[in-house]
């Protein structure tokens, strides 16, 4: 749905996007990472018709985003980093506005309106004017007016950003809502637990350049930081270490836990049985995968 091939955008002397390739297959989440100035909203306002790039293919649902750019916007919904709804309107006249400026009859506009105002759980306050909203009914809204003409990509660019938890949760189960309709899903956040959480691939972008693309369980295991941790009685931590030492491991002590790098689920096995095997009774015993975060500052760190 979305194939962005060696894109390139430069401003001025300054290279935004610096050969950039992304591809989104229909029906799924696609995440976008980066700090801010990595390049992904320019990316997005490629995407989007917004820039013309300077080098590179890109189609979106089937369309050359240069060539095509009235057939690209006929097919998109798009939610940038800050609200832009009418204050003036109610949530109802917010909807319906934009349901006849893209064609709708009063009737259809209506109905696409109450859907849209009862997917984002917005009902109850469909008639008074966007003002006094909160922050995160705004954005509800917000994303609500990019539905209105059944979009088959949705952009959302850092939809989440400044939200309080509880209306963090509740974009995420929009979101998944959306894609389990068939809805394409395009993802820029700063917020790693997200992609973690709703992205069925991710792209790590850094200073204009793609450093990682992959699952958040491909990224992962890219990095490798699989760990074995043990919390002990005070007394035994001394022989814990001599004895995870023998076992073929290189244990850190913090306090009374020990944390040694390994390289797979089995070395779980390997620290019950030295332990068991020296009598050496654990507290508190786990295996602890790669987190997106250690991936992102392992991949942006090593970026030039």
């Amino acid at each position: 749905m979305i194939d962005a091939v060696d894109v390139r955008m430069t401003f001025g002397d300054v290279t935004a996007l610096g050969g950039v390739s992304v591809a989104v297959p229909a029906g799924t989440v696609h995440g976008l990472l980066g700090h801010n100035g990595a390049g992904k909203t320019t990316l997005i306002n490629v995407l989007t018709t917004l820039f013309a790039p300077i080098g590179g293919s890109v189609t979106v649902a089937g369309f050359d985003v240069v060539r095509d750019a009235a057939q690209v916007r006929r097919r998109i919904g798009v939610t940038g980093q800050f609200a832009s709804v009418d204050e003036d309107l109610t949530g109802t006249q917010n909807l319906v506005l934009l349901g006849r400026l893209l064609g709708a009859s009063r009737r259809a506009a209506n109905r696409r309106a109450a859907e849209l105002l009862e997917l984002f759980g917005l009902t109850d306050a469909a008639d008074r004017p966007a003002r006094g909203y909160s922050g995160g009914m705004r954005r509800r809204l917000d994303l609500a007016s990019s539905l209105v003409g059944r979009p088959d990509v949705v952009f959302l660019d850092e939809p989440t950003t400044g939200l309080d938890p509880e209306s963090r949760l509740g974009m995420w189960d929009v979101v998944r809502t959306l894609v389990s309709a068939g809805t394409t899903v395009l993802l820029t956040t700063q917020y790693l637990d997200e992609a973690d959480r709703l992205a069925d691939t991710i792209t790590v972008l850094s200073q204009g350049q793609v450093v990682a693309a992959g699952t958040a369980t491909e990224l992962k295991e890219r990095v490798g930081r699989r760990t074995v941790s043990v919390t002990l009685a005070a007394a035994d931590v001394g022989p814990a270490l001599d004895t995870l030492r023998r076992a073929g491991l290189d244990p850190l002590q913090s306090g009374r836990t020990l944390t040694a790098p390994v390289e797979s689920s089995r070395a779980l096995a390997v620290v019950v049985r030295a332990l068991d095997d020296a009598g050496i009774e654990a507290d508190d015993l786990g295996l602890h995968e790669p987190t997106l975060d250690d991936v992102y500052l392992t991949l942006t760190g090593a970026c030039p």
